[in-house]
């Protein structure tokens, strides 16, 4: 056999052999540097930064580090949608979750007619059934929906003092949205009137600590204002409102504005409320504010559709008619103008009939100068007595018969409009009533204003000097609860609340303790009081235990009778526990037997916790006062 025939064929063989392996392992080439392509291309459109990619024949590589679980997802989720996802090896590392930020930590309180609803995310380290049980000892009637997530992460700064507060606040508003995260709580909810919406905002504003962001959002309807008033005045004493109000923020513009442009400076403002007799009421008063300026001077009032306007003295007869006539025309229909221009009087006569009354900062009313009969004078004195308290009251008015006929019922309008100030003075003459003095009450003007027009008729002049004093808003004057707590202390003193011996009947003699510590409890309104009852260590423990419990509920149910709100606060009694002397001596007994008042405050909490800070359960132990009474123990009761 010749060696060609064998060797031509081997080489035949071998040359295919080169030739198909170095075509694989081009066509391999070609194949990892488009599937590399193709899958680094897919992961910078999902904005991947962090993926990068090897390949290793038909093998795809995904390397990194990925900063959740889901980013890796996403990564083998790209790189599966263009190549077989049995290709994809993942050799993709997780960021270390010590290193990820927490989440943003809220809940929301949401309290309706159906209870109360808790939403949201809380730290596992609070206190989840503390926090449900502080909320049912708060509104123990109340269902409660437990809706809360939870997620391992340490407790914020300011979280649980946020928590806190908004339990303590939560049944303030029977309808409300309490939105609660580190270091702040949002309130919203709605109140009946404006008025409880001053009152509720100062509530909850005293309650907060320094450090709490608090943000109210507190509504109310627009009150019913009768007669619907409006009285603008420009005179030799300025310019002013003595009262506005205004139907919507489009009428109170037009007032303004019309104000403005007749000189009135400063702050303005005008009340919005319902009962405008008519839809026109912003254009109607600004025409007549504008007569007064064109005018110059004199005052307008507004009652329902009832307008009176009074034109300076002096003030010339042709730009007079000019004026009230343009008016009259401008007004809608539903508006009967009155329009008076004085005439000069002649020079008084001495002893111009006067009545005066007056009211001090103490308290003290006196009636004094003239009334048109016996009968309008004990009336007077009677409507004042009723007014201001009958031992306040002093009336030194005479009977003079010749004063007009409508002088009585002037003389009653003014007390009436004299009960609405902290203190001032009442002056009525045959031509004008006119009332000065101070008050609390930023509304007052505008209230007095509506009442004499209602009162007095389209044909009196009266004239009003009212100033707001900011110390006389009761509103602005609530003390903090911890105030409230040192003031029962100062109100108590040295007296003791006494009860008859062996009983829970409360003594005679404590009757003025508890009517004062009423009146500061009334001011002081919603707050964590906790009412203890204590005996000493004479008779059986059981009987002091179930006496001082009894004693301490009649304290409260005292004080509910003299109208303080007490369903915040807690009625315990702890008989003979916690002795503050001596039970040997008879002096010691006597300061054990005592009443306590004192705030409800959280529990402290240890340090290698951290729990939500509950309303304390275990027993007083700051003494805020001594105040039980001495009591026969000749019965083994204390």
């Amino acid at each position: 056999m010749r060696l060609s025939s064998v060797f031509i064929p081997f080489c035949a063989f071998a040359s295919a052999a080169v030739l198909s392996l170095g075509a694989a392992w081009v066509a391999a080439g070609a194949v990892e540097e488009s599937s590399e392509r193709a899958v680094r291309t897919e992961l910078d459109r999902d904005a991947l930064t962090w993926a990068d990619v090897d390949t290793n024949g038909l093998l795809v590589f995904l390397i990194g580090t990925a900063p959740t679980e889901a980013a890796r997802f996403q990564a083998l989720s790209a790189a599966g949608r263009v190549v077989d996802s049995a290709r994809v090896i993942d050799q993709i590392d997780i960021v270390d979750s010590d290193g990820i930020a927490p989440p943003r930590f809220s809940v929301e309180l949401l309290r309706n007619d159906t209870g109360i609803s808790m939403i949201g995310l809380l730290p596992a380290d609070v206190d989840r059934e503390q926090l449900v049980a502080d909320i049912s000892r708060a509104l123990p009637e109340v269902p409660l929906a437990d809706l809360l997530e939870i997620a391992d992460y340490p407790v914020p700064d300011g979280l649980e003092d946020a928590l806190t507060y908004a339990v303590s606040v939560l049944r303030v508003l029977d309808r409300s949205k309490i939105s609660i995260e580190a270091g702040r709580v949002t309130i919203k909810g709605a109140v009946e009137n404006e008025d409880a919406r001053r009152r509720v905002e100062a509530d909850l504003a005293r309650r907060a600590e320094d450090t709490l962001r608090l943000a109210l959002d507190i509504t109310a309807p627009r009150p019913v204002i009768s007669p619907f008033t409006l009285r603008f005045i420009k005179d030799g004493d300025g310019i002013r409102f003595d009262a506005c109000a205004a139907p919507t923020d489009e009428d109170r513009a037009q007032i303004l504005k019309a104000a403005a442009e007749a000189g009135l400076a400063g702050k303005l403002d005008c009340r919005l409320g319902l009962g405008s007799p008519t839809s026109e009421w912003g254009t109607a008063t600004a025409h007549g504010i504008r007569a007064i300026h064109e005018l110059g001077g004199g005052s307008i009032t507004f009652a329902d559709a009832d307008v009176t306007l009074f034109a300076l003295e002096g003030t010339d007869q042709a730009l007079f008619d000019r004026v009230v006539g343009a008016l009259e025309a401008d007004l809608p229909e539903v508006f009967v103008v009155n329009a008076t221009l004085p005439v000069p009087p002649e020079a008084a006569p001495e002893g111009i009939p006067e009545f005066v009354a007056t009211r001090s900062p103490e308290g003290e009313v006196q009636l004094r100068g003239r009334i048109n009969s016996e009968i309008a004078r004990t009336t007077a004195d009677s409507f004042a007595r009723a007014a201001f308290g009958s031992a306040t009251v002093r009336t030194t008015a005479r009977v003079d018969e010749n004063l007009p006929a409508t002088w009585s019922s002037r003389v009653l309008a003014g007390l009436e409009a004299l009960s609405r100030l902290s203190n001032g003075a009442v002056t009525i003459t045959p031509d004008a009533l006119s009332i000065t003095g101070n008050t609390g009450n930023q509304n007052a003007s505008s209230e007095i204003a509506g009442l004499l027009a209602d009162k007095l008729g389209d044909s009196e002049e009266f004239d009003i000097a009212i100033t707001y004093q900011e110390k006389l808003d009761p509103l602005l004057g609530i003390p903090t609860p911890e105030e409230c707590e040192a003031q029962i202390v100062e109100i108590i003193g040295d007296r003791k609340i006494t009860f008859e011996p062996g009983s829970a009947t409360l003594d005679a003699a404590t009757q003025d303790i508890m009517d004062e510590i009423a009146e500061l409890l009334q001011l002081c309104g919603d707050i964590p009081l906790v009412i203890a009852g204590h005996t000493d260590s004479q008779g059986r423990e059981e009987m002091n235990l179930q006496l001082s419990q009894d004693r301490a509920q009649a304290v409260a149910d005292a004080l509910r009778q003299r109208r303080v709100l007490t369903a915040s606060y807690e009625v315990r009694g702890y008989g003979e526990e916690q002795p503050i002397a001596s039970n040997d001596t008879e002096e010691g007994r006597e300061a054990n037997r005592r009443i306590e008042f004192k705030l409800r405050r959280p529990e402290p909490v240890a340090e290698t916790e951290t729990t939500l800070e509950s309303i304390e359960e275990s027993a007083p132990t700051d003494e805020t006062s001594q105040t039980d009474g001495a009591e026969d123990t000749s019965d083994g009761q204390n």
